[in-house]
């Protein structure tokens, strides 16, 4: 009885001392909230993201001066912005599997200060072939941010906090966006185009180097060969997975909406009945800023009502969103145009930490392909909606639009319950 008694005991203290370690390793390896490495972490990320999206999306306000200068068409100055993110997207594929050699860290530093150099040399461009190289490699250097920053939170932070560092990642995505059109926008209304390039390209250099100091080394990281029938291998088991499938449709459907919307609506407010000024015009992405606010909080109203709730409830609101854009009051628009932006960064913010959780459990990159479906998406499925805005106006891309937002409710509501 009394050796018994002993042994007990002795197996309490066993595991009493084991929770301790468990809980000790835990708390050490996995970067918890309001910590020094989480600022650390959060701020680093917050300005990759900056210049990633202003070095993408700053040469939009200069697409009207390319087709002034270079005797192009719409389409074909557009390319200089589909080829930086349909390359982008490819790259995704590719960068994912480099970095389990090379290291997280390592590789988006690389991406960031190779991809601000290439915005510089865009600078100095004489024809519109060499500007169409130079985007597309800029699109590949960027993947290596794109495809990393969300694996390496999924491997460093704490699960718990990880939606919000996401949200933090996406609100830097959305103000470097916004910043770089604005910059551009000022810079070409009194300067030469290649200015823009050159600020843009230097602030990029500036952060990639604050980038690099601030960024902690990752400590759940571990190096490994790069084997190419593993990896081919590893490629085509998420596609076995229906919600892994359904995620990567949706994130397509939902990211080339977003697109379409905006690229038409500026043509609509050109046209009549409301006449635009193209200044104007350039203002509505203003309202992007609305995704500073909302991915952040996606995390908050996922931890009350459910990540998959919440992931429903964005994709009706963009449904919304559209549903106001019909009607030709511009203040109905506008509205419309807020719901649909807010809905769209909660979607995003959502699916992105979804992923992230979905492969960390399933010990299986899905991140990458998650993202590459989802530019893909930017720069195919807003070209398609072209062909809806050309034959029957804005009624085409409400129709469209409201149809494939549809289709997304109906395909994550069938898997609601598996995630």
């Amino acid at each position: 009885m009394c050796r018994n008694i002993i042994q007990i005991k002795v197996m309490q203290k066993k595991n009493t001392l084991r929770a301790q370690y468990v809980k000790k390793m835990y708390l050490k390896n996995y970067i918890q909230k309001d910590t020094k490495e989480f600022y650390k972490v959060v701020i680093s990320l917050f300005l990759a993201g900056f210049s990633t999206f202003s070095i993408l999306y700053s040469i939009q306000p200069i697409l009207p001066i390319f087709s002034r200068i270079f005797f192009l068409t719409p389409a074909e100055s557009s390319l200089s912005l589909s080829i930086a993110t349909a390359s982008m997207a490819f790259g995704i594929l590719f960068i994912s599997p480099i970095s389990n050699k090379l290291g997280r860290k390592n590789v988006m530093s690389i991406s960031l200060l190779i991809a601000a150099f290439l915005t510089l040399i865009c600078s100095f461009s004489t024809n519109w072939i060499e500007i169409i190289i130079i985007r597309a490699l800029i699109g590949i250097s960027l993947s290596g941010v794109t495809s990393v920053a969300i694996i390496y939170l999924s491997e460093e932070v704490d699960l718990k906090i990880l939606p919000l560092c996401i949200g933090l990642y996406i609100s830097g995505n959305t103000i470097g966006g916004f910043v770089g059109r604005l910059i551009s926008n000022v810079i070409v209304r009194f300067f030469s185009w290649r200015y823009v390039f050159i600020v843009i390209g230097s602030v990029s250099l500036f952060f990639t180097i604050l980038f690099f100091l601030n960024l902690p080394q990752s400590k759940n990281f571990k190096k490994s060969v790069i084997n190419f029938k593993s990896c081919i291998k590893n490629f085509f088991i998420p596609f076995k997975i229906q919600s892994c499938v359904i995620f990567f449709i949706v994130g397509f459907l939902f990211m080339g909406s977003f697109v379409a919307l905006f690229n038409y609506i500026g043509y609509r407010f050109i046209m009549k009945p409301f006449l635009f000024h193209p200044i104007y015009i350039s203002f509505l992405s203003v309202i992007y800023l609305i995704g500073v606010y909302s991915s952040p909080k996606a995390s908050l109203l996922s931890e009350k009502y459910g990540r998959m709730n919440v992931f429903i409830g964005a994709l009706c609101l963009m449904i919304l969103g559209v549903m106001f854009t019909y009607y030709n009051f511009i203040i109905l628009i506008l509205f419309g145009l807020i719901l649909f932006t807010t809905g769209f960064f909660i979607a995003h913010s959502t699916a992105s930490s979804a992923i992230s959780i979905m492969s960390k459990k399933n010990k299986l990159d899905m991140s990458s392909l998650y993202f590459f479906f989802y530019y893909l998406g930017s720069s195919l499925f807003g070209s398609f909606v072209g062909i809806f805005w050309f034959y029957w106006g804005w009624n085409g891309v409400f129709l469209i639009l409201n149809l494939v937002l549809i289709l997304s409710v109906i395909l994550i509501n069938k898997i609601k319950d598996d995630i």
